[in-house]
């Protein structure tokens, strides 16, 4: 995007959801949180969060500090980070195939972080559900939507319905039940979403906005795999992000010489443009390693309700973004559907708060 995307995104790269808290008996001294991709964090009643990138800290006491001028800098660098990265992956497309692109975006990620880091302390199957499900899922699905007609700015939006699909995935895998305010919260986004998708003119696709919509899928996925990561191992985000960043790379090749060819790929690599060299660059280190870096830094300082709020300005930044450097105007219902699906965001994120959704007790 970045409980990244970078995330994105994005990862856009990475976070997820919380919903309920985990027995007594898998919680540590060490509380475990994570970034989104511009994805969405909310805290548990025990304070354990588990997200899209299982990061093991050691929080300090801050419940109630005030965000420092230096820390409200980084998250507002953080945020910007995340939401260029959809105006990255828009560059990026208009010289190197989709498939190829996500190859390179975790080449980058991964070497030579991976000869740094040690591999997180879990069986391989749960390192292959992660990678596959959060990197390669998310990524193939996202770029590919980009390429094929989804703009931007809404797929900086749209991509965050990764909180319904986490929500979906929880109470079917996990069990977890829903709080009255995800009955309202899922509504308002499904509705905007709706709006978004009837209402798109000539500048957004029904196949690019599918697709989107898969990528958040494997994303919330990734979310509910990582939430039984973080329950059952230690592990820290870096080895995280190197390890689940390796097992996408060959998948992503051979789907690149299935469907896209080795001309394509020799000729893309060959006569790759500075443009195209710095997207790649910017995917990898920026909007992955420095802003879930930073982000990580913001969650060890101070409580995940308080930073995790922040993570609704990305898609605020990919869609003014997108307006300005790649000349994207939404429609105006389209504007509305935005505002509805940011509205069940914060609804979702901060509604366990608000006395009306809280159950009345005698």
């Amino acid at each position: 995007m970045p409980c990244p995307p970078p995330c994105g995104p994005p990862w856009p790269h990475a976070a997820s959801q919380c919903t309920a808290s985990p027995p007594e008996s898998h919680l540590s001294p060490r509380c475990r949180v994570a970034p989104p991709p511009g994805g969405l964090t909310a805290p548990t009643e025990a304070g354990v969060c588990s997200s899209s990138f299982g990061l093991s800290c050691q929080r300090p006491h801050t419940e109630g500090r005030r965000m420092h001028t230096k820390d409200k800098f980084l998250a507002a660098l953080v945020i910007l980070c995340w939401g260029l990265n959809f105006v990255a992956i828009k560059w990026g497309l208009e010289g190197i195939p989709p498939l190829l692109l996500g190859a390179l975006r975790f080449v980058g990620v991964v070497f030579p972080a991976i000869l740094l880091v040690p591999r997180p302390a879990m069986p391989w199957r749960w390192l292959l559900a992660y990678g596959g499900a959060i990197s390669l899922g998310q990524f193939s699905f996202l770029f590919c939507a980009m390429k094929f007609g989804m703009p931007a700015g809404m797929a900086s939006l749209v991509l965050q319905s990764q909180v319904v699909f986490t929500l979906l995935f929880a109470m079917i895998w996990l069990g977890e039940r829903w709080q009255p305010h995800h009955w309202v919260a899922l509504p308002l986004a499904g509705a905007g979403l709706y709006l978004i998708a009837t209402h798109g003119g000539g500048n957004l696709t029904l196949l690019g906005f599918v697709l989107t919509l898969c990528a958040a899928a494997c994303w919330g996925l990734g979310n509910v795999i990582n939430r039984q990561i973080g329950l059952r191992y230690q592990t820290t985000l870096p080895s995280l992000i190197a390890w689940g960043g390796l097992v996408p790379i060959l998948p992503f090749l051979a789907l690149s010489w299935l469907f896209e060819g080795p001309e394509l790929i020799a000729s893309s690599l060959l006569n790759i443009s500075w443009q195209g060299f710095l997207c790649v660059l910017y995917l990898s280190f920026v909007a992955t390693w420095l802003g879930y870096g930073l982000w990580g830094r913001l969650l060890m300082r101070y409580p995940v309700a308080q930073v995790a709020p922040l993570s609704l300005l990305v898609p605020c930044v990919g869609m003014v973004a997108a307006a300005l450097l790649l000349d994207e105007h939404p429609t105006p219902l389209q504007w509305l559907g935005s505002a509805l699906v940011l509205l069940g965001f914060v609804v979702h994120l901060l509604g366990g708060r608000l006395r009306w959704f809280k159950p009345q007790t005698t």
